[in-house]
């Protein structure tokens, strides 16, 4: 039997699939293509789970209502199985206080996947809706999946994670076309180009040349990783004059973290190791022109701790100054209680003085706040934080004045992974700097998620990021994602290098994501045209 007859006989046997071992199916089929994602990046098996995806769409066709349920059905099942292996990580932060929260484990491990899913149930739903009968049911796919995803990095505060448009972020010549079309645009590409090998199980009723599609594909690919490869040759790693950074990675544990009677020691581990000596000839901070310590790095609010201001202050030589994250108290009457805190920026210089200050905008659900905060706080809900009332949002997103350096951009933990909604096109930076506190997800597949999501803003801004992270991954960027310095995961160390210069704005930071909705409209109205016109004989 020929390839191609194996390859129908496969794909046929999937179209015929019905009740549980279709959901089987669809199910095993997210999960192969969760190994696409970071730290695996094994994007070639998603050639198979999407032609699947497409196979399980056609099938649908008998259902009732023209398919959609049965569509919608094989979508939630693909969506679970890809977010609960993608996502897994996420129960190791309710065994930090396991007393208090591990009970909810499976509701986070098995609960978020499941509304997720519901996005990816869209999505084929919608697919089945625009379905035509030949090729281009892989361009209709690629356009519902493109729509639900984006509703899923919107909707309900967002939660772009692990978008199948980063499965083209490796290598990272292929990730270049995100300064054309950032996030989005990738994402109808990714599905596009892994789910044209289904269309090769059509006969003639369907088009006399299938290979067309999966040919087109390559040549897609192909011409990506080429314009991947002239960009990164014309754009070589440069360097601002005179800025030296230093990143403290303490991989302090969770329950030292938060714990105030922790207070001194805390202190003491960033004091030493942020002077620690990292080479022969270094002499510790003093070869730093900016310290960077990680998001929350106090259990305590810092500007409230005189003593802990001037031990920093003694610590920073003079011309130095240190960035860190830290709660911080609202401004309230003398007297008066603090219950509510924000999640906080601080820029210090070497007298202790404070030069400036970023409150984190996009708060993390169940983490940082409770949706409903009110009513869930009443039946005994907390959130993992435990801060009453739940952290604060800052009011505006703006950059900091850095001495002697240029301006950056705060982005703090996850706010690094909506794409458009991180620089002003008013207000351009010339550095993204990025804190946050892995530590609550362990030695996991997480972090490199984490780490992959922000490397992809550098290359759709053109700006380079700094990155400093309690347990790992720390990370110099530059503006077109080389990972110029790196801290590992789990280490404890400082990481010295100096600040990327940024480049000249790219297309998507100019115009955003007009590029991708062009081509989600125009690849729309083609599927529109293949599926309701009639053409004559």
């Amino acid at each position: 039997m020929r390839l191609s007859d194996k390859l129908r006989s496969i794909g046929l046997a999937i179209i015929l699939t019905w009740g549980w071992k279709r959901a089987v199916l669809a199910l095993a089929a997210g999960a192969l293509s969760a190994l696409a994602m970071a730290p695996f990046n094994a994007w070639p098996v998603l050639f198979l789970t999407f032609s699947i995806a497409v196979w399980l769409i056609d099938g649908s066709a008998a259902g009732r209502w023209r398919g959609l349920p049965a569509a919608a059905l094989s979508g939630f099942w693909f969506g679970l199985g890809y977010f609960v292996p993608g996502l897994y990580w996420i129960g190791y932060a309710f065994f930090v206080d396991a007393d208090t929260f591990a009970w909810l484990t499976p509701f986070a491990v098995l609960g978020l996947p499941a509304y997720l899913a519901l996005f990816t149930a869209f999505g084929f739903a919608l697919a089945r809706l625009i379905w035509p009968r030949d090729a281009s049911r892989v361009l209709a796919l690629a356009v519902s999946l493109t729509i639900s995803e984006w509703l899923r990095g919107h909707l309900l505060s967002g939660f772009p994670w692990n978008a199948f448009g980063y499965a083209l972020t490796e290598p990272l010549a292929l990730a270049q076309t995100a300064s054309l079309i950032g996030l989005w645009g990738m994402t109808f590409l990714a599905v596009a180009i892994f789910a044209s090998p289904a269309v090769l199980i059509d006969g003639a009723s369907r088009g006399r040349k299938p290979w067309r599609a999966p040919v087109a594909a390559v040549l897609v690919l192909a011409a990506m990783l080429a314009f991947g490869v002239v960009r990164l040759a014309q754009q070589p790693t440069r360097l601002v004059d005179g800025v030296k950074l230093r990143i403290m990675q303490p991989d302090l544990q969770q329950d030292a973290k938060f714990n105030y009677s922790a207070k001194a020691a805390v202190m003491q581990k960033y004091l030493t190791l942020s002077d620690r000596a990292s080479g022969p000839h270094a002499t510790g901070v003093k070869d730093a022109t900016i310290l960077i310590w990680p998001e929350s790095a106090f259990p305590f609010f810092l500007t409230k701790e005189a003593d802990a201001m001037a031990q920093i202050a003694d610590l920073l030589p003079k011309g130095t100054v240190l960035i860190t994250g830290s709660v911080r108290a609202p401004d309230l009457p003398p007297g008066v209680r603090v219950t509510r805190a924000y999640n906080s920026i601080y820029v210090i210089d070497h007298d202790g003085n404070v030069l400036a200050v970023y409150d984190k905008l996009h708060l993390v659900p169940f983490g940082e706040y409770l949706p409903f905060q009110d009513w869930m706080e009443k039946l005994g809900f907390v959130q993992l934080t435990k801060v009453q009332g739940g952290y604060i949002p800052g009011t505006i997103r703006r950059t900091l004045d850095i001495p002697n350096a240029p301006r950056a951009l705060p982005l703090i933990c996850y706010e690094a992974i909506f794409p458009g909604n991180v620089v002003s096109r008013d207000d351009r930076p010339g550095w993204i700097v990025n804190v946050t506190n892995d530590g609550w997800f362990g030695i996991s597949t997480g972090p490199y998620q984490h780490l992959q999501q922000a490397r992809l803003r550098t290359i759709e801004e053109g700006l380079p990021m700094v990155r400093a992270a309690n347990t790992g991954i720390s990370a110099v960027i530059d503006p077109v994602g080389r990972i110029v310095a790196q801290l590992g995961l789990g280490i404890e160390g400082v990481l010295d290098a100096g600040l990327p210069a940024a480049i000249a704005p790219t297309i998507y930071a100019r115009v955003g994501n007009v590029p991708a909705a062009v081509i989600v409209i125009t690849a729309l109205a083609f599927v529109l045209r293949r599926r309701f016109v009639r053409r004559k004989p």
